[in-house]
């Protein structure tokens, strides 16, 4: 059913929530992970012409590299491929998606509601409703993470 899932990371400890669902879907179909980092170049127009445009470009692909190397990590022995890309996020992503040719998106939402998400926007909001191919939006907010765990003793009596 899916050969290709592309898997967006910010490089966040949340995220991996979103990159574990999509490696155990991965390795359910014998699939390969797409990871991508975007780099958001349109959030760094404003500074100031002294400012080096290199050293920060090149710091933030360090760190997107840092990002999809995580996931290879995550991932084990389910194949990756990892690609650090500049544009805007959800667009490159949407783009990605169809040129990649990818089946599936599995990527986190912060749950935002309301003004959070008025004033900060939603990358996988606006992926959902451009998307080519089906979209799995993970929960990644540390708040519900631990709400879904169970207490310590429960797991520990549970193994």
């Amino acid at each position: 059913m899916y050969d290709t899932i592309l898997v967006p990371t910010d490089g966040s400890t949340e995220v991996e929530r979103a990159v574990e669902y999509a490696v155990d879907l991965a390795r359910a179909h014998d699939a390969t992970i797409k990871a991508v980092y975007v780099v958001d170049v349109a959030s760094y127009g404003g500074l100031p012409m002294e400012t080096a445009w290199d050293g920060i470009s090149d710091t933030l692909r360090e760190e997107g590299e840092a990002a999809v190397g995580r996931v290879e990590e995550l991932a084990g022995d389910v194949p990756v491929e990892t690609d650090v890309l500049e544009g805007s996020p959800s667009r490159v992503i949407v783009q990605t998606a169809s040129s990649d040719r990818c089946d599936l998106v599995v990527m986190g939402t912060h749950g935002r509601g309301g003004i959070d998400r008025l004033l900060l926007g939603s990358v996988t909001e606006r992926v959902v409703r451009s998307s080519p191919v089906p979209v799995l939006t993970v929960r990644v907010d540390e708040r519900e993470r631990e709400q879904d765990e169970p207490p310590v003793n429960a797991r520990a009596s549970a193994e």
